[in-house]
């Protein structure tokens, strides 16, 4: 038996900038941060033949080409499993909710294969992978970050070339700012999940098409992703809280899916109850409210008269790991 634990995400600066129709042609900058918030996959050889799967449905099939998850069976494919395996997925946040569960599930689940295999992996190799597997062998209009901080874990700084290569690095920090940060961060979830496919196929469009609108948008946020990078290794969380404002007011116009009038209504309420900067994390239109605050109780008791749910965390630095293997 094999269980892997691997983390999901929130973006801290330079989200979008990781997509190839943007990267390829001006490079990109992404921070991310894993969070203790995980999926878990657990694979046993099972006494059966077929394939054995169990999610938020149940699928058992004989044959590689009647599995309908189509993550699932592409890493299937991908690693050459014989159909006498139970794959068993737990996850401590619904998918659709903005903190990159599609990449942490193809991470872990690749990892998971791997060790079921007894192969040895790295984190450059499962991030390459799991990228590869969504972005060419699916054809998802995603990039590449959710794969990487899962695979990596902690802050990490994640530079994408025009020639498709990826440098990671973490973000020097200073323990005292991870736990400013730590203590100033609130994740709040709004209610309902969404597909990010429509925001991201809009912004891959308008990319290869040249719009300057977008590409505009695109380039001041990878600048600012920069510039959040130095407050932070400067121990200056505060102007990153502003920052975090800035960064949400150029992404609501960067597409008319990003956001809609419940979610601007509730952020202008944090605002004016606490939060200096904040946003929704992910491509937007539904899952988490991310906010910087000063005053933890008072937008606490705001978000929760509007109704929403606060998910405490704290960061994860240990990436996708194999917990068991028997």
């Amino acid at each position: 038996m094999i269980i892997t634990r691997t983390p999901l995400r929130i973006s801290i600066g330079g989200g979008g900038t990781d997509l190839p129709s943007y990267y390829e042609k001006f490079g990109g900058f992404v921070i991310s941060a894993a969070i203790n918030k995980h999926v878990f996959i657990t694979i046993n050889r099972s006494y059966r033949e077929g394939y054995f799967l169990k999610y938020s449905r149940m699928e058992h099939h004989m044959t590689l080409g009647e599995v309908e998850h189509p993550v699932i069976r592409a890493c299937l494919r991908r690693e050459r499993i014989e159909p006498q395996v139970e794959i068993v997925s737990i996850a401590d946040i619904p998918s659709g909710t903005g903190l990159g569960s599609s990449g942490t599930f193809t991470v872990g689940l690749l990892n998971a294969l791997k060790a079921y295999k007894r192969e040895r992996t790295t984190p450059e190799m499962l991030a390459h992978e799991a990228a590869e597997i969504e972005m060419m062998d699916l054809g998802e209009p995603c990039g590449k970050q959710d794969q990487y901080i899962a695979a990596y874990g902690g802050i990490t700084c994640q530079d994408y070339h025009e020639d498709g290569s990826v440098t990671i690095s973490p973000l020097d920090l200073h323990a005292d700012t991870v736990r400013e940060l730590d203590e100033s961060l609130m994740l709040f979830f709004t209610g309902y999940s969404r597909s990010a496919s429509e925001a991201l196929n809009e912004q891959k469009s308008r990319s290869e098409q040249g719009d300057t609108q977008m590409l505009d948008n695109l380039h001041f946020i990878k600048d600012l992703g920069r510039r959040i990078r130095d407050a932070l290794e400067a121990g200056d969380t505060r102007a990153f809280g502003e920052m975090m404002h800035e960064h949400w007011m150029r992404k609501k116009v960067r597409s008319a899916s990003v956001t809609n009038e419940h979610i601007n209504g509730l952020y202008d309420f944090a605002r004016e109850n606490g939060a200096l900067g904040g946003k929704l994390v992910g491509a937007g239109g539904g899952g988490f409210l991310m906010f910087y605050t000063d005053d933890r109780k008072r937008l606490r008791r705001a978000m929760t008269e509007q109704g929403l749910t606060e998910t405490d965390f704290t960061f994860d630095f240990e990436g996708s790991v194999v917990l068991l293997r028997t």
